[in-house]
């Protein structure tokens, strides 16, 4: 086995704890948030292993969190980054059957912005050879929320609402409802991607900057009659589009992508016709849900991306050393992920 080295490069966080601030996933320069040094390679405790970096993807989450607006603190000094793709290099105690393996995972001990991530073997996915490494670096994050999210809806009815509809995960929501038979109704800002989402399953879409979106969705909401909202906006516009739904129409955030923080203007639904807001976090998903339920969606969602169902849409493939540089500007553009390589 190859001898790793004592040290690797590292893109960390320059802050602690939480913000005092929201202002959304977005960043002016991403040297106001991250350093690049040369840090040490994490060694891998018990049911820990240690991951040499293929690719890792940038989340929303991710720049929330080294903004200090996730719902975890930030460790100063720490690695950045959630998710990626890589090799299995070394293992702790518990978690050798990984060894050698190319994985999708879940940092959770040493971030993936850096040429070595640590994490719990549990939040490891051995990737099927099909698969491409920027797919990899993508695997869990969107597609487990897209599959989570749609089984919510499919238990409430033939149709669902999703805000942010042209991000990754919009689409994967949209393409895997159509394959279940339901009808999404997708929220997006540009008229211009009005035929994208339909091609990618939305049986209606509805453009938020249209002065009468509301009565739109008014008017498609009681033909189709959505009782989940997947949010990833939450601002005043999603309560107006929550309180249009019918009878137990269920409002879940899974982002806050809209600084605006916005009024409930009609509590008497909640009492009256059984609405109610919610939650949804992967990581809780992924902590309360039985591990052959987990096994029977990994295996799904690996399926569709090795079938060619689903794909990642990449804006971007910037490299490691360039984040600091480059992150801000690689994330104006608005159709695809940013991938990072080593």
């Amino acid at each position: 086995m190859t001898e790793l080295p004592k040290t690797m490069f590292a893109v960390v966080q320059k802050f602690d704890g939480y913000a005092k601030t929201a202002t959304g996933p977005v960043i002016e320069q991403a040297s106001d948030w991250l350093e690049e040094v040369e840090i040490p390679v994490p060694v891998p405790g018990p049911d820990q292993v240690l991951i040499r970096l293929r690719a890792a993807s940038v989340n929303p989450s991710d720049i929330h969190f080294i903004k200090g607006e996730y719902g975890q603190p930030r460790i100063k000094g720490a690695p950045a980054g959630f998710e990626g793709c890589g090799d299995v290099v070394a293992t702790g105690t518990g978690a050798e059957a990984l060894m050698g393996q190319r994985v999708a995972f879940v940092a959770s001990g040493s971030g993936a912005w850096a040429e070595y991530a640590l994490t719990q073997a549990q939040m490891c996915i051995p990737l099927r050879p099909e698969i491409s490494d920027d797919d990899g670096a993508a695997q869990i994050v969107n597609p487990l929320t897209a599959m989570a999210m749609v089984d919510i809806a499919k238990s409430a009815g033939e149709s669902f609402v999703v805000s942010a509809a042209t991000s990754q995960l919009g689409k994967l929501m949209c393409g895997l409802g159509r394959d279940l038979g339901l009808k999404p109704i997708a929220m997006v800002r540009r008229a211009e991607a009005v035929e994208l989402l339909k091609s990618h399953g939305a049986a209606e879409v509805l453009v938020t900057t249209d002065g009468d979106v509301v009565e739109q969705f008014a008017q498609a909401s009681a033909t189709l009659k959505p009782r989940v909202f997947l949010d990833a906006v939450c601002d005043q516009l999603s309560e107006q589009i929550f309180c249009a739904m019918p009878n137990g129409a269920r409002w879940v955030s899974y982002g806050k992508l809209s600084t605006e923080a916005p009024r409930l203007t009609q509590m008497g639904q909640l009492i009256f016709m059984s609405k109610r807001i919610e939650g949804f976090w992967l990581t809780q998903w992924m902590m309360s849900t039985p591990p052959e339920d987990q096994m029977r969606v990994v295996a799904e969602v690996q399926a569709r991306f090795a079938d060619g169902r689903w794909k990642t849409d990449v804006s971007t493939h910037l490299p490691l050393r360039n984040i600091v540089s480059g992150l801000a500007d690689a994330l104006k553009k608005s159709d695809g992920k940013v991938i990072i390589t080593p």
